[in-house]
């Protein structure tokens, strides 16, 4: 899958533009579905980072030993889904692949997962499973009965339906109906992209979850979220996208200092990641929110940004917990003596989360807040606010768990075994890399922004 991913996005032609590589294979011609996959200059870099996030996941799961078989047919079905939803152009097809990625979560989650006790406060990992599948199946029913508006709505009279995303794209939708049915997509996918105030689902699922499905969930998953809003909803209601931006906009400013001022508050390190990860997609909503080409363009690159960066957190924060069976930051401290590696992965992908220049985190937040600037300077300053929050949670952190004296409790502790290794280390280069030359992702990503958006704007 990793192979394939990479060459799919090395084949994709920026020159062509469009969606390129396409497949079509009929299969309810009467009501005009099909499966219809394809990929643009925003899908190719969601099909790579799910290669480079499944990879390393795959690396890491050469840990699990009870079930073995199960696992991974359910973490592939689930990743099987994730490929599908980037790549359907047929919005049947697309909501069906969506759900195919989210149901595998509960099995996974339920029982590879681990219970948190905190004392008196405990949330089981069969707590975690069922909140996440209840939240985001909930999500779902908005977005069916939007695609079911939209169906009836563009084929009313037609001899020959068709669910084909690029005709729905062609069809003028009324206004009235575009600001009714808008809202069930925005709301709908955005309960996956951790959107605010439905949110919830998503630190407590990262807790649960075991490593792999953890970095699957974050890395990933999320962006499904996020690519049907952009996908679907902004692309077929260009006038319900105007109207209700606003009210996106002050919700995704909610996740980014909400999703940052939750994180400094926590105790365990998956809870700091997981809360991060509510922020950092607020940002990702906040460059949708933007309306402009550059704000747009920089939340598709947060988004591969974000994958990678939090898939490494995941698996670095694994490595700890196997040996340690704590994730409670105060009972570390001195870890980069134990742990060099550990702490040279965390230290990069904390970077990466603040913003540090030279890593792909300040590439993409950059763009986000200058597309912000143009329009909603006001709401621009906060993004900025929410970035350093996340410096203050980052670096304490680092300080407490990693450097400081050293806590003779885990004088045995060790580094990645080399599967570990590897999958960190090809998390670090994808960081590196996209930080240092964000054209290897931009120049496909603006390509495939540019005609969205102008589609977009002209309304």
């Amino acid at each position: 899958m990793f192979a394939l991913s990479v060459w799919v996005f090395l084949a994709f032609s920026i020159a062509d533009g469009g969606f390129q590589m396409g497949e079509r294979y009929a299969w309810l011609p009467q009501l005009g579905i099909t499966l219809h996959l394809a990929i643009d200059g925003i899908a190719g870099p969601m099909v790579l980072l799910t290669g480079i996030v499944i990879f390393c996941a795959a690396l890491v799961s050469l840990k699990v030993t009870r079930r073995v078989k199960d696992y991974f047919i359910l973490l592939f079905v689930l990743v099987g889904g994730v490929y599908g939803t980037f790549m359907s152009l047929d919005l049947f097809f697309l909501f069906f692949f969506y759900e195919i990625a989210v149901l595998p979560m509960y099995q996974l989650i339920g029982i590879w997962g681990s219970s948190t006790d905190f004392g008196s406060f405990k949330r089981t990992k069969e707590y975690g499973a069922m909140k996440l599948t209840l939240v985001l199946v909930a999500g779902s029913v908005p977005v069916w009965v939007g695609i079911i508006a939209t169906f009836l709505q563009a084929n009313a009279g037609a001899a020959v339906p068709s669910m084909d995303l690029l005709f729905l794209q062609t069809v003028h939708y009324p206004r009235e109906f575009q600001l009714w049915f808008y809202p069930c997509f925005m709301i709908g996918f955005g309960i996956l992209a951790g959107l605010f105030p439905f949110h919830t689902w998503s630190p407590d699922g990262h807790v649960a979850a075991p490593t792999a499905v953890s970095m699957l969930h974050a890395g990933v998953l999320m962006k499904l979220g996020a690519f049907g809003i952009i996908r679907v909803a902004m692309a077929l209601f260009p006038e319900g996208a105007a109207a209700w931006m606003p009210l996106l906009l002050v919700l995704a400013t909610i996740n980014v200092l909400y999703g940052a001022l939750s994180a400094l508050g926590q105790t365990d390190l998956k809870y700091v990641i997981g809360y991060s990860s509510v922020s950092h997609m607020g940002y990702v909503l906040m460059g949708f929110a933007s309306m402009s080409v550059t704000g747009v363009n920089g939340a598709v690159l947060q988004m591969f940004s974000h994958g990678v960066m939090t898939a490494l957190f995941f698996t670095l924060v694994g490595v700890v917990y196997d040996q340690a069976h704590t994730r409670l930051i105060a009972a570390f401290g001195g870890l980069a003596k134990q742990t060099k590696a550990v702490a040279v992965g965390f230290a990069l992908a904390g970077l990466a989360s603040l913003g540090l220049p030279g890593l792909s985190g300040f590439v993409a937040e950059f763009l986000i807040f200058v597309g912000l600037f143009e329009r909603y300077p006001f709401f621009g300053v906060l993004g900025i606010c929410g970035a350093a929050i996340t410096a203050v949670y980052i670096l304490r952190l680092l300080a407490t768990a990693f450097f400081g004296p050293v806590n003779p409790r885990w004088a045995d502790l060790h580094g990645p075994n080399r599967t570990e290794a590897l999958a960190a280390a090809v998390l670090c280069g994808a960081i590196i890399a996209v930080g240092v030359a964000p054209s290897l992702l931009m120049s496909s990503i603006s390509v495939g922004v540019a005609p969205l958006m102008a589609a977009v704007l002209r309304g």
